[in-house]
């Protein structure tokens, strides 16, 4: 694990020791289970959909949205733009992230019926839970932080409370333990695939360097499960990049810096998806 989430992963474990001794295992899963029920995620027929982030800074780029902006409006403006879903970081320490923010985000699509998507560290399935009680429909599993083992029970909180799962890779070797827990799942009778919904994506960041490499995107296509949507997970800064991944197979793009910059996201969904769902591969 590279130096960036081998921090995190320990930020984040001592964020769960604490949420613990606050609330029990028990008291959230009540909570989760009285939340209201978040949108299912819904993919076009039209092939093509992006998954839309709220992300306030980034140790990339530095901070992407001024105090004063009003973000909750941005997400809105992402539902208005045809967004499938809503990526909402809530690591505090190098995204200015909160749980709070996942709970205002989910609140703010529900009349759009578009889910939110908590993205963060998650070394634990309550981390899970923590997500369902704020109102979210999904969640991000990082393959490089966890072995299989020890993704599957964030896998099996998903799947028990009806969420998807973006489960995402850097690397041929984090594929090839992807494709190792699908197959243990797959042979698991108490977790059918059709229990299940998982998407699959490639995050093209050096995580040494912080700099998006493209070319990952196509070097690591062939080696992605065939039975899953592929996500395409940064990198994507204009529809031609949009297309291009289209091509290369992919069934989504996760856009995050490129929408937080932009002072029309819904227009520019807009054209992404139009353009996307028209051209042929």
């Amino acid at each position: 694990m590279s130096g960036f989430l081998d921090d995190m992963a320990r930020s984040s474990a001592l964020r769960v020791t604490q949420a613990k001794a606050m609330e029990s295992l028990d008291e959230l899963e009540r909570r989760a289970k009285a939340a209201p029920r978040s949108a299912p995620l819904r993919l076009s027929n039209a092939g093509f959909d992006v998954i839309a982030e709220l992300k306030l800074k980034s140790p990339a780029a530095g901070r992407l949205s001024e105090q004063s902006d009003d973000w909750l409006k941005r997400v809105t403006d992402y539902a208005r733009g045809g967004a499938a879903a809503v990526s909402v970081l809530t690591e505090p320490s190098r995204f200015d992230g909160s749980l709070e923010h996942l709970q205002q985000a989910s609140r703010a699509l529900a009349p759009f019926g578009v889910p939110a998507m908590r993205k963060d560290f998650l070394v634990d399935a309550y981390q899970v839970l923590e997500a369902r009680a704020a109102g979210a429909g999904g969640v991000l599993v990082i393959a490089r932080m966890l072995s299989p083992s020890q993704m599957m029970p964030l896998l099996d909180a998903a799947a028990e409370h009806g969420m998807f799962v973006l489960l995402e890779a850097f690397d041929a070797a984090d594929l090839a333990a992807v494709r190792e827990l699908l197959a243990l799942r797959a042979r698991d009778r108490a977790a059918p695939a059709s229990a299940d919904n998982i998407l699959v994506g490639i995050n093209c960041r050096d995580l040494q360097t912080l700099e998006v490499v493209p070319e990952r995107f196509a070097a690591l296509a062939p080696l992605l499960p065939g039975n899953r949507p592929a996500v395409a997970e940064s990198g994507v800064a204009s529809a031609a990049d949009a297309r291009h991944m289209m091509r290369l197979g992919y069934r989504l793009a996760l856009i995050g810096t490129a929408l937080m910059r932009h002072d029309d996201p819904a227009q520019w969904l807009r054209e992404i998806l139009a353009t996307t769902r028209t051209v042929e591969s």
